[in-house]
This record gives structure tokens, C-alpha cells and sequence, in this order.
């Protein structure tokens, strides 16, 4: 076997054996990342309440938060009860309104703090959704590295043993 087959199988066997240390490192990364986001969301101790939820939410009615598709769908109930509330208005479209009235009108401030305080919880919940998605690619990223450097380790191997044969 020439040079350049040995560069090859060196070169195969030594990326082969960096992402075989690199994908096991991102699956433990991606599953300790997804259960602090378990613990952060129980932390929170947020339960779906037991009536007046959406058809589509009911199996959920008194279940408590603690996964991203979880926190997505609480989130999306909040957007829900928050447009219902303000009227479809936003948080800036409230605010701007209550400037127009010199700042006075007490129940427009009132439904600017509930505005304002849904929203940050819609926030934090829909970063939860997101970072658990972000788990979900470190995790899979992480397998198939795993996967990508045992081919090349055994590719590299198989062209060793190529290399000492007669």
C-alpha cells in the first residue's frame, strides 16, 4: 500500500476516533441539558388547570409542566387567554394607549401589568420549547457522530489490514 493510502487510514482513524469521543460527550450533554429543563419546569410547579382549557388541551387538564412540548402548549393557552384579555392588543399597543391618556386610567394599567406579566411567562415557557428542541439536535447530533466515527474507525482499521496483507 503507498503513502498516500497510509495518510488516508491515518487520517480516517484519527477523525473516526474524535468523533467517537466527541458523540457520547453531546449525548450526555443533551440528555443532562433536557432534564435540567425537566427540574427548571417543575421548579415552577405550573399545572394545567383542571377546567376551561381548550378541547385540544384537555388531557392535560391538572398535569404539570415538565416538557417542551408541555411548556409550547401552556405557552400557546397564555397567548390565548392574553388576546382574549387585552382585546388582541399587545403589551406596546397598551402601553401606547395608556400614554395617550396621560397615564391615568387605572384599568388600562392594570391590563398592561397582566399583559406585560403573561407575555414574560409565554417567554420563558416558549425558551423552554426551544431550548428542548436544542436537546433533542445535541442528542441526535451526538449519535450520529458516534455512529459516523465507528464507520471510519473501522474503515481505517480495514485499510490497515489491507496494508499488511500479502
Amino acid at each position: 500500500m503507498n503513502g498516500a493510502h497510509r495518510r488516508a487510514g491515518v487520517l480516517l482513524g484519527t477523525v473516526g476516533a474524535a468523533l467517537l469521543a466527541a458523540g457520547p460527550v453531546m449525548l450526555l450533554r443533551g440528555r443532562s441539558a433536557r432534564e435540567e429543563i425537566r427540574t427548571e419546569l417543575a421548579n415552577q410547579r405550573i399545572t394545567f388547570p383542571t377546567h376551561g382549557l381548550p378541547a385540544q388541551l384537555t388531557h392535560l387538564a391538572g398535569v404539570p409542566v415538565d416538557s417542551g412540548a408541555q411548556a409550547h402548549a401552556y405557552a400557546e393557552m397564555i397567548k390565548d387567554h392574553l388576546v382574549h384579555a387585552a382585546g388582541g392588543r399587545s403589551y406596546a399597543e397598551i402601553t401606547e394607549e395608556l400614554h395617550a391618556t396621560g397615564g391615568d386610567d387605572e384599568k388600562l394599567e392594570q391590563l398592561r401589568q397582566t399583559v406585560f406579566m403573561g407575555e414574560t411567562l409565554r417567554g420563558s415557557l416558549l425558551s423552554a420549547y426551544q431550548a428542548w428542541h436544542l436537546t433533542t439536535l445535541v442528542t441526535g447530533l451526538g449519535a450520529a457522530l458516534t455512529g459516523v466515527g465507528a464507520a471510519l474507525v473501522a474503515t481505517a482499521d480495514a485499510l490497515r489490514a489491507d496494508r499488511r496483507r500479502p
